[in-house]
């Protein structure tokens, strides 16, 4: 079958060409952006790319069009394809259908903690000899890549980050309604996404669609401490459960061992083992109790699971260093929901101890807000509070681009905080301000003007 992707370049879109191409495909594809990375990772996969929406991209004469959920109506791409009653399918149903029918599907959802616990659980079974397929929205260090369809061997097993996002312009389900998961990790649930729901009620309904697709024989791994979680499981549950967290009554439990560099894992109360590893917050270990859980599922023992995650190398840009001037840190991570940015620092604070204005080991974080749900502004009053933990907040976007001011939403932090509007300013007073032994902490969901880069390069000189 001749495929042809609109929107190829996307992280979700771009995964699924390389497991198209893996399954025998033809695949060519399109985008208003075809830059490196992405179009080196595609090209050397042998995937034709296109750059922007032309009708006359018809002329291809695939068998299907797969539509990513950037496309819109009024796309001269889309109208043609539309006009001539041509065959096209959304990305997530393609994989569904054609990728992930015939699998055990371990889907991770939430709204944080995607990407690095579908990383970890993938790891899990990857160690355990289990050849997993995969798709990811990052990139896992022990993998170096975000999709394969299997292992060095046939694998009945594929682990998919599961996105809440809606599916298409003529789908609004979320995307994970598609999978067909047998195993579900449920994360999380906290409001975002404001460009397409209206309220926290909407996205739970989303999640329950996704209950709904779960198995009886299938088994739900849910955060216990979640009470959104609790309001989608009433409306109905017909597969196992097992919880993890610390409420009581939850099935997984840990102990957190002074330093935050290891932890106890326990299932109904019984010691399973202990986790040795370097990644810091208490989000990562919760992460790790799901991926625990959800491994033990498919039949990789507690302890063999354990086991493998002390060789977990973590996921690009989640507290990745991108390198150390003059005894300067600099770090790049995804984060850009205030609970996210709050964990981030609050996991890296955990690590350096209490700091302080003249301490060593300061935290200077430096934030662009450009999520769709940020610029809506719908999460501007909480940005103070999860900054708490930064000992200098540096914050970047103008009002015109984010609609609100960025300068009146950081002032609860007082003098600590500087918003700017142009990068150059910005990245001056950061170097001006950090001295050795300073972590500066860049959190956003973009490229963010390759600031790490232009930090590293200040630094040096």
């Amino acid at each position: 079958m001749h495929i042809h992707i609109l929107g190829i370049c996307g992280t979700f879109m771009g995964g699924l060409a390389v497991l198209a191409k893996e399954a025998g495909h033809r695949v060519t594809g399109c985008d208003a952006n075809v830059y490196p990375p992405m179009s080196t990772q595609l090209e050397a996969q042998g995937i034709e790319l296109i750059q922007g929406y032309s009708p006359e991209q018809v002329a291809l004469n695939p068998d299907l069009y797969v539509i990513g959920n950037v496309m819109t109506r009024g796309n001269p791409l889309i109208e043609e394809i539309l006009n001539r009653g041509l065959p096209y399918v959304s990305g997530p149903q393609w994989i569904g259908d054609h990728i992930l029918r015939h699998k055990w599907v371990l889907a991770v959802a939430g709204t944080h903690g995607k990407t690095t616990t579908t990383s970890m659980l993938a790891w899990i079974l990857e160690d355990a000899g289990y050849s997993p397929g995969f798709l990811i929205g990052g990139v896992p260090m022990n993998f170096g890549i975000s999709a394969r369809l299997q292992g060095e061997t046939e694998s009945d097993f594929f682990v998919i980050e599961a996105d809440e996002y809606d599916t298409a312009f003529f789908d609004k389900r979320s995307k994970f309604v598609h999978y067909h998961a047998k195993t579900a990790v449920l994360n999380n649930l906290e409001y975002d996404h404001a460009d397409i729901f209206p309220d926290i009620g909407a996205i739970e309904t989303q999640f329950h669609h996704l209950v709904r697709t779960v198995p009886g024989v299938g088994r739900l791994i849910v955060n216990g401490d979640e009470a959104s979680l609790g309001r989608v499981l009433k409306r109905g549950c017909w597969s196992e459960k097992e919880a993890f967290g610390a409420s009581e009554g939850t099935n997984w439990s840990l102990v957190e061992h002074p330093g935050g560099s290891s932890f106890d894992v326990l299932f109904n109360g019984e010691l399973q083992g202990t986790v040795h590893w370097d990644l810091t917050g208490h989000h990562n270990r919760t992460n790790a109790l799901a991926a625990i859980a959800a491994a033990r599922h498919v039949g990789v023992p507690p302890a063999q699971a354990i086991e493998s995650l002390a060789r977990f190398q973590s996921v690009k840009r989640r507290m990745e260093v991108r390198g150390v001037v003059k005894g300067v840190t600099v770090y790049d991570d995804f984060a850009h929901h205030p609970t996210a940015i709050a964990t981030t620092v609050g996991g890296l604070r955990q690590k350096l101890g209490a700091g302080g204005a003249d301490a060593p080991g300061r935290i200077l974080a430096v934030l662009e807000p450009r999520s769709n749900t940020m610029k809506l502004g719908a999460m501007k009053d909480a940005l103070p509070g999860s900054l708490k933990d930064a000992d200098l907040v540096f914050g970047f976007g103008s009002q015109q681009a984010l609609g609100w001011s960025l300068a009146d939403a950081l002032k609860p932090l007082g003098t600590i905080a500087h918003s700017f509007d142009q990068l150059d300013y910005m990245v001056q007073a950061i170097v001006q301000a950090a001295q050795p032994g300073d972590h500066i902490l860049v959190m956003s969901n973009g490229g963010f003007g390759g600031v790490h880069q232009k930090l590293l390069e200040a630094l040096a000189e």
